[in-house]
């Protein structure tokens, strides 16, 4: 019963992925909660009746204590036997089957599905994000904000829908029941219920302020955490430990002090409240008395209504704790909203066909981009790669080397021109063709916290035990990955490289990262500094590999050890995002330009440090 309950939602069920998520608190709920609207319906209509049923016994209860009063034991059974099993019958079964299906409906249908669906949906979209979204925020906080907004969201939706409708059943109950016995009754109800109401509506926008600055705190405050352990190794090396402390103890203190604020706001509503409180318990009592002492209200009246009256009370705190609980998670919404509600910086185009690469050649045309700036970094770049050619590009720091690879692979939408592969407008066809049909290795590589058989497999899922060794043996990784055990015991290919690959040196990350991309073996291959972790002797090994891997594809290699790629059909020489020079290794040393300088004054095949700062 219960897996049939739980699989009445699909948390993964299709949705429109690239559609952008609505700009306020409100419509980016309903966004996530319109899929299961239906069942929220169902919840609400629960809690109804198990709230006129729940409050229905303070009134059987008010009966119960008249019958008590006005019967004698001889005559209880024969004058209200039949009113008293009925009464009995329902408490004992129709009672916990309404709660049952009240919890079932919550806790196996709603609560755990709705929460992951709107993760999944969250995440979903994130993920569709250039990458300059993720370069611009931290990781954690981003995790941090999709994780807490599929709770929050969930949880505004659940209080709404079932505490707060409960409490309202529990005060309007309490409410009529007084207005039937008398009008002076139900005042003191009545204006407590005015007064709660007022007391919400200063409380309500106030919370919610001061519940965002709580959690934009708490967002920095992982943030900076998450900086520190992510960038270990460094803090170590430079002996910073101290500062990153400093730097969490200040988030933390700004934090407490957010904190802090929002709860002088909770303390000092919680004190008006017990006065409103304990005025209403003492009227309500005293009105009792009154009107039982005049005929006009029954015993049983009375301890039903007081009854209701404590039971108000008792609830009262709970439900501004529950409404600063549904605020806090608006404040949450609203801080996941702002991060995850924007628009896709790179989109398919309309029914994107695939990208179909038949030869591999690569056309740059007019293309210009300066990442946002009015200038610089590409001008207006003619360059075509032919079909099989293996060209590098050569040029100082800050050239637009890396540039000119992230927009081919459309990391970045060029700002004036356009890039053709084999004809084809890579803004015209699916981001996910284009880049299954480029390889690339970059100097900064950082691998999944997986296994190694699975961050080699990344690059062709499915890929057999056989070929995944293959390429570690032709990446010359596959003898290291032998002796490779994690903290779990799990040897060789199934050993965990730990987070970026940290487990691992950078030699070996980057014969990984070559083997992945010679099990990908895709049409175009793109090199950025492919080897420059690698020390001579294993990269002397590896080009070999690199040579094979290169036969009958489009290349294009980025190296400062300009020895690494001399032997290529072309170099093309950039400088400042504009094609200076082009040729051979051969020709380019004849012409005695910027290529001829930087090979002279090379040592040990890396660009000299003074050419560097010439240039």
């Amino acid at each position: 019963m219960y897996r049939r309950l739980e699989k009445q939602i699909d948390p993964f069920s299709p949705f429109d992925e690239e559609q952008t998520p609505p700009g306020s608190v409100s419509a980016f709920s309903w966004h996530y909660l319109k899929p299961i609207k239906s069942w929220f319906v169902i919840l609400f209509f629960a809690s109804l009746v198990v709230g006129l049923f729940e409050s229905s016994l303070y009134v059987i209860m008010g009966w119960l204590v008249d019958i008590l009063a006005h019967s004698t034991p001889e005559r209880i059974w024969a004058e209200h036997g039949n009113a008293l099993l009925l009464v009995g019958a329902a408490i004992l079964f129709i009672r916990p089957v309404l709660l049952f299906i009240h919890e079932a409906i919550t806790n196996q249908i709603i609560v755990p599905q709705s929460t992951n669906m709107i993760r999944w949906r969250t995440h979903v979209y994130t993920l569709g994000h250039a990458l300059s979204y993720f370069q611009a925020d931290f990781a954690g906080r981003l995790a941090n904000r999709i994780t807490q907004a599929g709770s929050a969201i969930r949880e505004i939706a659940v209080t709404v829908l079932d505490t707060l409708l409960y409490v309202a059943i529990f005060a309007f109950t309490a409410l009529g029941m007084f207005s039937t016995v008398s009008p002076w009754l139900a005042l003191p109800m009545g204006l407590w219920i005015v007064g709660y109401v007022v007391l919400l509506r200063y409380f309500v926008p106030r919370a919610k302020d001061r519940s965002l600055k709580v959690a934009d705190a708490r967002s920095a405050l992982v943030g900076r955490v998450v900086d520190s352990y992510t960038n270990i190794l460094t803090v170590k090396l430079f002996a910073r430990g101290a500062e990153e402390r400093s730097a969490v103890r200040d988030a933390l203190s700004a934090h407490t002090q957010a904190f802090l604020h929002s709860f002088r706001l909770i303390t000092s509503v919680t004190g008006v409240l017990a006065v409103m409180n304990s005025a209403l318990l003492v009227a309500t009592g005293a009105l009792s008395i009154t009107l039982w002492t005049r005929g006009a209200m029954t015993s049983g009246e009375a301890a039903a209504g007081l009854a209701l009256v404590m039971r108000i009370l008792a609830m009262s705190g709970w439900v501004m704790q529950t409404v600063r609980g549904v605020f806090e998670n608006i404040g949450v919404v609203q801080e996941s909203m702002e991060t995850i509600a924007r628009p896709h910086g790179i989109v398919d185009a309309p029914v994107a066909p695939q990208l179909e690469v038949t030869k591999g050649e690569v056309r740059f045309e007019k293309v210009s981009f300066h990442y946002g700036r009015e200038e610089g970094v590409i001008e207006g770049l003619d360059l075509t790669i032919r079909a099989g050619e293996k060209m590098g590009l050569v040029g100082t720091s800050g050239a637009g080397k890396t540039t000119i690879t992230s927009l081919l692979l459309r990391l970045h939408d060029v700002e004036g021109g356009r890039i053709l592969v084999d004809g084809q407008d890579i803004s015209k066809v699916s981001q996910d063709s284009l880049r299954s049909s480029i390889a690339v290795v970059t100097q900064d590589t950082s691998l999944l916290h997986r296994s190694i058989r699975d961050n080699i497999a990344y690059g062709r899922p499915g890929a057999r035990e056989r070929e995944v060794e293959q390429a570690a043996h032709l990446a010359h990784a596959h003898d290291f990955i032998l002796n490779l055990e994690d903290h779990r015991g799990r040897r060789g290919y199934d050993a965990h490289v730990g987070e970026r690959g940290v487990k691992l040196s950078g030699g070996q990350r980057q014969r990984i990262a070559i083997a992945r991309v010679i099990l990908k073996d895709a049409p175009i291959l793109v090199l950025d500094e492919a080897t420059s972790a690698l020390d001579s002797e294993v990269e002397a090994a590896i080009q070999e590999s690199l040579s094979t891997l290169m036969e009958g594809k489009t290349v294009v290699a980025i190296a400062h050890r300009l020895s690494t790629i001399a032997a290529l059909d072309r170099l093309i020489v950039i400088e400042e995002g504009r094609i200076i020079e082009e040729g051979s290794h051969a020709e380019l040393l004849k012409r005695g330009g910027l290529y001829a300088r930087l090979w002279r004054r090379q040592s040990g095949g890396f660009l000299g440090a003074e050419e560097t700062a010439a240039i």
